[in-house]
């Protein structure tokens, strides 16, 4: 059984019902219209898979249904049909954007196979769009989750340089989401469309790295047996990301001084030089005026790849921002996961703020992960957290280590909303909402800690 519903439009009218009888009978959904106007008309009030239209039309001609579907329904495929068929005709039609072009006397198994791959053209672009949209949603500014303000200020640098062709160096520690503000700044920008090429520098010894960044031509090593286009190629028009650059080998930083400068390059082993238009986007965990200082890192090369800076944040230096991103991790993993987990205990959210997470962002999202699909009740609590998140926080004291698991978390918890209250001046509105709680339970926790606020700072 066939599925797609579709507008068959001719003024023949014997020929219209015949065809119309014909293919519902192998399972299309036909509704009919005997003229131009009929067959706008219809097109407006019902959105259709596929329309066929013929050429010739009493008060006009298939070419205006055609038209006026491309301009006002581009997700239908038109297939125009004719009884005058000719090579110019069928140019001009696929030129005006139709999908097929059929000649009468139509042959059965012809028209059946003609709407079968207009479908399926279709459906790709259906599938096309919704991955799109899920690329925008995973990969857009939107999805990087923050209010402190050191990532305030990232999100206006992204999108101040994502229209530019600069080169943008992203910093950070491991784990800090560099690889998703270079994606968040290649979906800002007018290269949205054209591809994302990542490079992961340091999974490469320097042999594979050239040929993966620059391609190769057959027979320029041992296994070379064809051309290989190299990642820069495949990012033409679009964004080249190299991770861990800092990893590039003295011989590489040449090469890749080259490509920032003039965008040129030869495939190793050749000698034609490319020209590529790709916006370049690196990221290093290290310190490169360290590695400049030590003679790890050309000078000429960081100052090239410097022009703009974005510096990511440890998660531990910012503490508001914990519960912004449990919260929206704990969505997503419960959403993919199919388990209703809507929240997080008052211990338990205690303990993610107070543990260090040396593997910043990526560590947090590990967590919870594991807590989503390892634990058994509807909120999130102490027990499902690992062992070194939930009591073996590296600010946990020695004083409190032998203390039950509640009282050892006040001392960090006392720690970290007196941090907060002095941060916003001992504004309580202020904290609560950095904290991500209401006014009442920090009023309540301020009281069950010992949190006075000073005389000097007026009353909130």
């Amino acid at each position: 059984m066939r599925q797609g519903s579709l507008l068959l439009v001719d003024d023949d009218r014997h020929v219209l019902h015949s065809m119309a009888e014909w293919l519902r009978e192998q399972g299309y959904q036909v509704d009919t219209a005997a003229s131009r106007a009929e067959a706008i008309a219809a097109a407006d009030r019902k959105g259709f898979d596929v329309v066929l239209a013929d050429i010739r039309l009493g008060d006009g001609d298939g070419f205006d249904v055609l038209e006026h579907c491309r301009r006002k329904h581009p997700a239908t495929a038109v297939i125009m049909i004719t009884g005058y068929g000719s090579v110019e005709s069928a140019v001009d039609a696929i030129r005006a954007g139709a999908f097929d072009f059929l000649t009468k006397p139509l042959i059965d198994e012809e028209l059946d196979m003609a709407v079968q791959r207009a479908l399926t053209q279709r459906k790709v672009l259906e599938e096309n769009r919704t991955l799109k949209a899920q690329l925008d949603l995973r990969y857009g500014l939107e999805n990087i989750v923050g209010h402190d303000h050191r990532m305030l200020r990232v999100f206006d640098m992204i999108q101040s340089v994502a229209d530019t062709r600069a080169t943008v160096l992203i910093t950070g520690e491991s784990g800090t989401g560099k690889s998703l503000v270079a994606r968040a700044i290649h979906r800002s920008s007018a290269r949205r469309n054209k591809p994302f090429v990542e490079v992961a520098c340091g999974a490469l010894p320097e042999t594979l790295l050239e040929s993966e960044l620059f391609g190769h031509v057959a027979g320029a090593f041992t296994g070379a047996l064809g051309e290989k286009l190299g990642k820069f190629m495949l990012a033409n028009e679009g964004t080249a990301f190299l991770d861990e650059i800092s990893t590039a080998s003295p011989g590489m930083q040449v090469k890749l001084l080259r490509v920032l400068q003039d965008f040129e390059f030869e495939q190793v082993g050749g000698t034609k030089t490319f020209t590529v238009d790709a916006r370049v986007i690196l990221a290093t965990n290290e310190d490169l005026t360290k590695a400049v200082a030590e003679g790890r890192f050309r000078q000429d090369l960081y100052y090239r790849v410097n022009v703009i800076n974005v510096e990511l944040p440890p998660l531990r230096e910012r503490l508001s921002d914990i519960p912004l991103l449990a919260r929206h991790f704990l969505e997503r993993i419960s959403r993919e996961s199919g388990k209703q987990v809507t929240g997080f205990t008052e211990a338990a959210m205690s303990a993610l703020q107070a543990y260090r997470w040396p593997g910043n962002v990526r560590e947090l999202q590990n967590v919870l992960e594991r807590a989503v699909l390892l634990g058994k009740k509807s909120t999130i609590d102490v027990e499902d957290l690992p062992a070194s998140v939930a009591a073996g926080s590296p600010i946990l004291s020695e004083s409190v280590a032998n203390r039950p698991l509640k009282q050892a978390l006040q001392s960090p918890e006392r720690q970290i909303i007196l941090q907060m209250l002095e941060a916003h001046n001992w504004n309580r509105f202020a904290t609560a909402e950095a904290l991500g709680i209401n006014r009442t339970t920090l009023y309540k926790k301020m009281k069950r800690l010992g949190l006075e606020e000073p005389r000097h700072a007026a009353a909130r």
